[in-house]
């Protein structure tokens, strides 16, 4: 819900508040340091990649106004930077012009049409306007408190939680979820949304107590409630479930303090919105859906700086939930294409979120009404202990590591992106998993059968099932080893043939050039040691090797939806955790651009129909990582933080180890 211009902390989840719980929220957004619309920041060491600033953001929708593009009823989905053509970044130098664009995604409701345009802002003209057909952006913050309002004023509504023994509706709150596809025959074409209630009295954490059975789809277009199911009464959980200090009788004992200290300040310097690190360098920015991403990083080396990257971000989540009944099937949340991630970020908590020796960075984003607000502390960037880095008897190094950090609430669950900056040239991705479990109500408070609480979920409270489900995070990897002309290796390992010449038999590994674009459909093989390699065939290291990365999987898992189900049809990508592409800068999103109510075809499984050639070509890789979450008691009422991710190591791209210049610490 959004008031006077104000980043209602609602749009940090996708939840229906409650008038009178919008009001607590809205006060706590001003302690918290959410700030209106502010006048533009000068930023030094300007770029082409410089984020959006409040006036631009202003100056996009002013233009849009001039030019009778939009009025009074218009609501943007997003406003962000309309990144120039590649090959003017990689040749920008600082006497270069910028180019500075916008690009905007336009709702109209009273006409249910999207529309996307471009914006010169230094022109200040309009490129381009054009109407999306058949599509439907993510949801907008305002959306939840309209459907909010429809439900708790529905009769139908009204008596499904009177048969529960609710009376006072401000004692419950609704989730809004997008939800997923809607046939044409009954969506008509229109914008839904679905409500989830759960029971929150005496209680603050909102997810402990759901209101099992009940679900609610809301037509936002004509502004009714389509229809309520109601699946019959469930018991509701008695015990509230907070977390936190309030939660626990006795607490522990705390440990005695542990000092990060950084006498002379961070190894680290930071010029606009670049970072230099340790031979890294590397730029960063946040937008709405996408959130943090990262841009040209590269590595010096020999006295010039050599590129690894171009581009890499989250491209695509899904969350696929293994429970069929009614008022669940639907649960399949992406996370990014249908609510964004970089809208619902939350600012970095010091100390906890991140170490004493952080340094912040605020991102500027645009409202449902276009009107820009700083979220303050969404990026961190902090050193830390790496652990050994290297030994041999008593000659040793200990390793530093670099840390960028971003964090988002998608509803019940918080997720953190960590892009990790090693010493040796290696670069992670570090993801973390943690938040509340998405819970079922049930009737049973004890569970003593062997299945261990039915096929769809485990009993972690009495009254209180947490559904099985996934998470699969798709990266986007703009690669650019050492130039743009990269070819892809897969490298698989397997013991020799049986010979008599051998009787202990060996083992070797085996390099496959990917050629074209269907070909790098990839599958894991943990048989093999399957991984991955982008060289450069036309540059090579000091003993003949083309230089290259390997990307080397972490933990994965394969989907369990069936390959026809609606969640496999909207989420293609999901076939196969790898996927190259030859690059195309409008080809950005694993699942299409709009996803929202889609009937899926669109992204990578649409885009491979092409088979393009791959070798020796500007190429991007699509890389999942997927998580399979039964869950366990010890992780109610709030998760412990589960890791996940992947490594991008040099392989070949220096001939020895570049860790070698490391010095003993003093």
């Amino acid at each position: 819900m959004r008031v006077a211009g104000q980043r209602d902390l609602r749009s940090t989840c996708r939840r229906i508040a409650s008038p009178s719980r919008s009001l607590l929220r809205l006060a706590f957004l001003l302690v918290c340091g959410y700030s209106l619309p502010c006048a533009a920041q000068e930023i030094s060491d300007a770029h082409p990649l410089d984020p959006l600033t409040p006036q631009e953001i202003s100056t996009t929708v002013s233009i849009l106004q001039a030019s009778h593009k939009i009025g009074a009823d218009s609501r943007f989905a997003s406003i962000t930077l309309q990144e120039p053509p590649k090959d003017e970044v990689l040749h920008f130098t600082p006497e270069s012009p910028i180019r500075r664009q916008a690009f905007a995604i336009v709702y109209e409701s009273t006409h249910n049409a999207t529309f996307e345009a471009v914006v010169d802002l230094k022109g200040r003209q309009v490129l381009s306007w054009r109407k999306i057909s058949g599509v439907q952006p993510s949801l907008l913050i305002e959306e939840y408190g309209i459907a909010g309002g429809l439900v708790r004023a529905d009769p139908r509504w009204q008596a499904a939680m009177r048969r529960r023994g609710i009376t006072d509706l401000d004692d419950v709150y609704a989730d809004g979820w997008a939800p997923g596809y809607v046939s044409p025959q009954e969506a008509n074409g229109d914008r839904w949304i679905c409500a989830v209630p759960y029971y929150t009295k005496g209680s603050s954490n909102e997810y402990a107590r759901p209101i099992e059975g009940v679900l609610a789809y809301v037509d936002l277009n004509t502004k009714k409630v389509v229809k309520v199911v109601d699946t019959g009464v469930v018991p509701i959980a008695k015990a509230p479930e907070d977390f936190g200090a309030i939660s626990v009788e006795h607490p522990r004992t705390p440990p005695t303090p542990l000092q990060i200290v950084q006498p002379q300040g961070p190894s680290f310097e930071v010029h606009g919105h670049e970072v230099r690190w340790q031979r890294w360098r590397f730029r960063f920015a946040v937008n709405a859906r996408e959130g943090l991403v990262l841009y040209t990083v590269g590595y010096e080396d020999g006295g010039r700086v050599r590129s690894i990257l171009y581009r890499a971000s989250v491209s695509e989540t899904v969350m696929p939930y293994g429970d069929p009944s009614p008022t669940w099937s639907f649960r399949n949340a992406f996370d990014e294409g249908e609510y964004g991630l970089g809208r619902l970020a939350e600012p970095l908590v010091p100390l906890t979120d991140c170490p004493p020796n952080t340094r912040f960075f605020d991102a500027v984003l645009a409202d449902d009404r276009g009107r820009s607000y700083t979220l303050p502390r969404a990026v961190g960037l902090y050193e830390r202990d790496g652990g050994l880095l290297w030994k041999h008897a008593l000659q040793s190094r200990r390793a530093r590591e670099l840390v960028l950090t971003f964090m988002t609430t998608i509803g019940n669950y918080d997720y953190g992106f960590n892009w990790i900056f090693h010493q040796d040239g290696t670069l992670e991705q570090e993801i973390d998993l943690t938040g509340i479990m998405l819970p079922k109500g049930v009737a049973q408070t004890t569970d003593t059968m062997p299945a261990h609480g039915g096929t769809y979920g485990h009993l972690v409270a009495p009254n209180i099932l947490a559904v099985h489900h996934q998470h699969f995070f798709n990266f986007r990897l703009d690669m650019d080893i050492d130039g743009e002309a990269n070819s892809v290796l897969e490298m698989n390992t397997a013991p020799v043939p049986p010979d008599p010449r051998h009787p202990y038999r060996g083992f070797g590994m085996h390099e496959t050039l990917l050629r074209t674009e269907q070909e790098a459909s990839r599958q894991l093989n943990m048989a093999s040691s399957r991984r991955w390699k982008i060289i450069n065939p036309s540059v090579h290291n000091a003993l003949g090797q083309p230089v290259g990365y390997t990307l080397v999987p972490g933990e994965n898992a394969i989907p369990y939806a069936a390959p026809g189900s609606e969640v496999r049809r909207r989420a293609g990508f999901l076939s196969a955790p790898l996927w190259v592409t030859q690059y195309d800068p409008a080809q950005r999103y694993a699942a299409g651009a709009y996803v929202d109510q889609s009937p899926g075809g669109d992204g990578l499984h649409r885009w491979i129909h092409a088979n393009r050639p791959l070798n020796d070509r500007d190429i991007v890789l699509w890389y999942t990582v997927g998580i399979t979450h039964t869950p366990r008691p010890e992780e109610w009422p709030v998760m412990p933080v589960h890791r996940a991710g992947f490594q991008l190591v040099p392989s070949g791209f220096f001939a020895r180890n570049p860790a070698l210049d490391v010095p003993k610490p003093e």
